[in-house]
This record gives structure tokens, sequence and C-alpha cells, in this order.
């Protein structure tokens, strides 16, 4: 009996089955370990892109190519840009002068995309606009919840992979005609209040 156990663990030893340990008390930590990983895994699906969704994190609903998640009482607005994906626009920059914490993500600095991640203070609360991987993630979160919600947008927008051709399908057959005002709603800075409110009146 203890010459199986000892081969089993010797098999799992060998075989460099390891688990990576995220120091969570670092938001520049988790960026740099998670980003920076090729994690294949997905478990959803949408017109044109799929992702995963870490445990804890619940899907709510979809309106196009905007994701509507959940987890530990914080919604997550996820959207896709599938437009500035096929173009392969570059992210633009932002006034990040009262930021409560911003980051460039650079290919340069070894990320396998561009983006940011701005967090601004406002009343107590965090709101978290993260941008990677043609996909922006939007919250608002009390402090308590600020690094988790991190890892998991980590984790979604570093695992999102698009499909070209049903991508370029959907540009062919004017997918996109007349959603430019819900895009556009969905990534201004000028809404920034406007959600910060609405998060207030739902608590």
């Amino acid at each position: 009996m203890k010459r199986i156990i000892l081969i089993l663990l010797l098999i799992f030893v060998v075989s460099g089955c390891s688990a990576v340990r995220i120091d969570t008390t670092s938001i520049d930590n988790i960026l740099n370990v998670i980003l920076t990983k090729d994690n294949k895994l997905f478990n959803q699906i949408g017109p044109g892109y799929k992702y995963y969704l870490p445990g804890g994190v619940s899907f709510i609903d979809s309106d196009d190519l905007n994701d509507i998640l959940y987890c530990n009482g914080t919604y997550y607005y996820l959207y896709i840009d599938a437009i500035n994906y096929y173009y392969q626009t570059n992210v633009e920059s932002i006034n990040a002068n009262n930021s409560y914490y911003y980051k460039l993500i650079k290919e340069d600095d070894g990320f396998k995309y561009s983006g940011y991640l701005n967090i601004t203070l406002n009343d107590g609360l965090y709101y978290i606009e993260f941008v990677y991987n043609y996909a922006k993630i939007e919250a608002i979160v009390n402090k308590s919840q600020l690094n988790d919600t991190i890892l998991n947008a980590s984790y979604i927008l570093s695992t999102i992979k698009y499909n070209r051709d049903i991508v370029n399908l959907m540009l062919k057959e004017d997918y996109f005609v007349n959603k430019t005002g819900k895009y556009d709603d969905y990534v201004t800075k000028d809404n920034t209040e406007k959600f910060v409110l609405e998060k207030e009146d739902e608590s």
C-alpha cells in the first residue's frame, strides 16, 4: 500500500502539476500574472467571440455585444469591441490625472494585447474601467471587492477569443448598422457619473 502511494506521489511530482499562486493584494501582480498567461479555457459563447467566466461569476444577460455578468453583489458590464478587433485599432490613451489607480498595458512590456486599467474613486465607491483584448469591463465596487473584481475581469478579458470569419460576416451583413449609439453610450467617459448614480440607486 505504501509503495502505491509513493508511486502516485512520484507520478504527480514528475508530471509537473502545479498551481499558480497569485498575490491578490497587489493589482500590479494580478495583471502581470493573469494577462501574460496563455489561457485557452472558455465556457461562454457569443456572436463571434468566446471567453472564460471564473467560478463565482454568473452570466445574466446579453444585448448584442454587451454582456451583463454578476458576482458577489456586483454587476460587471462587458463590452465586446468587434469592430476595433476586426480593424486592429490601437487603444486610445485617456486622461488619468484624477485616477485612484491607472496602468497602461503595452505589448512591449510582455502583455499579449494593449489596453489600460483605470480606477476612479467617487463617494467611497471604485469605478473600474478595464480595457484589454478589444473588450472592456466596467464595474462599481467597494474597496473590499476591488482586487477580486480585477482578478475576475483579468481572467475574462484575457481569455476572449474572436472568430474573425464570423466578425467579418457580421460586418458584411451590416450587423453594426444603427447600433453606434448603443456602443457610444457604453464606452464614453461622460457616462461615469450616470453609472455611479444608477449603482447608488440600486443599493
